[in-house]
């Protein structure tokens, strides 16, 4: 099929109460718009138009940045400008130069995030015995939506605005959810005839429907299972409705490939996350971008997670944040642990609580148990890096490195001003502040002599 979805984004949001255009919320991390664009283009289409208005220039930077790591994707947008708001019929007129005749046509809206490739072939598929195409919903409190009229023989006759419709016809349950499909010839036939004769004094594309009819044309209703699939979000309220039936979604996803979740309410996907088998997830964990957990992972809760590749039997304990790093396999992280981007923890090795690292490489086996900062490290294996150790990599202008060699013990509270090099099998004194390389074999520290003043008198509060 030749289909050309149009996508109208060009709604100021007005109820979001935000200087942020409304197609740029975001559900499950990403803009809505997004969402709406990657069902578009899981249809094979070669073009998507998308209607553009409020906020535009902004709606496209963050729309083609978002494509940008898909640049064949991004260049099948082509953004048509709508000045000046006039109902959704204006909208679509917009891109009229754009429909050829032959073209199945879908119209879609970027502030409905949870539609489905598959509703859209769907509606897309009627058009093989009817010239227009109208998805419904049935919903229990109707108000606010365009209501589906039906004639006595069930066909549709007309679509009916609710500021519009006779107080019969908002008892109507059946309503108009705005996606619809249409012949590119019909469509652009019946654009050109549309006429803002309302409440509004909007051009209406629902009154395509009533000119379908008039032409003896025939008017087909797909009825959308999930009426959630459907809703819009006009407000932060929906907005937080549709986040919540989302990560349901991506829940009940992760049961059915066999992932343990302690609780499927209380996780958050913004992104993507592939599971090994056997993989257990605890409470009020968030995942960002894209997220691989190997077999057998352990999260514990309240972690997040990002961009991040976990191997196979390692465990996240609580309240540890991961942030575009790679921890290899039997790996133990946290609890309150904090790894930083180009980070890389090798086998069997250890990172605990209060412990941050940044741009570093901890080699097979090693330790960084407690209260430590490890940053632009290259560790070997088997190191034990004691509490209180920093690795003090800043002069204030760049960044410079620290080396440890395998089976290094670094002491307790202890310094290592980079840059510097701490050779194979050495050892750091607790309490050392190391400037200077320190040799293979050997203890190195670094202290001040102890002394005891004999005699010496704490001192005492005044008598007042």
């Amino acid at each position: 099929m030749n289909l050309f979805p149009i996508i109208l984004a060009a709604g100021q949001g007005t109820r979001m109460r935000s200087s942020l255009p409304k197609v740029l919320h975001t559900i499950g991390g990403k803009p809505m718009l997004q969402h709406v664009i990657e069902s578009c283009q899981q249809l094979d289409v070669e073009k998507t138009a998308i209607i553009y208005g409020h906020g535009g220039q902004q709606v496209r930077q963050v729309i083609e940045q978002a494509f940008e790591q898909t640049p064949d994707k991004a260049g099948d947008l082509l953004w048509v400008e709508q000045a000046e708001q006039k109902g959704t019929g204006h909208a679509v007129a917009q891109a009229q130069s754009l429909i050829d005749d032959d073209a199945l046509v879908i119209i879609a809206y970027g502030d409905v995030p949870l539609i489905k490739s598959e509703t859209l072939l769907q509606l897309a598929e009627k058009l093989e015995d009817a010239n227009l195409a109208v998805l419904t919903a049935i919903q229990e409190k109707p108000q606010g939506y365009g209501r589906i009229v039906r004639n006595a023989e069930g066909k549709i006759e007309s679509i009916v605005e609710d500021k519009d419709a006779s107080e019969e016809q908002r008892q109507i349950r059946e309503i108009n959810t705005g996606f619809i499909a249409a012949k590119g010839a019909d469509l652009k036939r019946w654009l050109t005839q549309i006429k803002p004769n309302n409440a509004q004094g909007e051009y209406y594309l629902t009154d395509c429907v009533a000119l379908a009819v008039a032409e003896g044309g025939v008017v087909e209703a797909l009825v959308c299972e999930d009426p959630l699939e459907a809703e819009g979000v006009n407000d932060r309220a929906q907005q937080a409705k549709l986040e919540r039936a989302y990560q349901a979604a991506q829940a009940k996803q992760l049961l059915e490939a066999g992932v343990t979740l302690l609780d499927p309410a209380r996780i958050d996907i913004r992104g993507s996350l592939v599971s090994g088998k056997d993989v257990s997830i605890d409470v009020n964990n968030v995942f960002l971008g894209k997220v691989v957990l190997g077999e057998r992972v352990q999260i514990e809760s309240g972690c997040v997670i990002k961009d991040a590749v976990i191997g196979d039997d390692c465990c996240i304990k609580a309240n540890s944040v991961i942030d575009s790093a790679i921890i290899e396999n039997h790996c133990d992280i946290g609890p309150f642990a904090r790894v930083r981007p180009d980070t890389l923890v090798k086998e069997n090795a250890r990172v605990g609580n209060f412990v941050e690292i940044k741009k570093s490489t901890i080699g097979k086996g090693s330790k960084v148990s407690h209260l430590s900062y490890i940053g632009d490290t290259l560790m070997g294996a088997d190191v034990n890096i004691g509490a209180g150790t920093i690795t003090c990599n800043y002069d204030g202008v760049n960044k410079h490195q620290t080396t440890l060699g395998d089976r290094v013990f670094i002491g307790s509270d202890s310094q290592l001003v980079a840059p510097v090099t701490v050779g194979d099998d050495a050892t750091i004194g607790a309490g050392s502040t190391i400037t200077k390389d320190a040799p293979a074999g050997e203890l190195t520290l670094s202290r001040a002599n102890q002394l005891t003043i004999k005699g010496w008198q704490k001192p005492q509060k005044e008598n007042k």
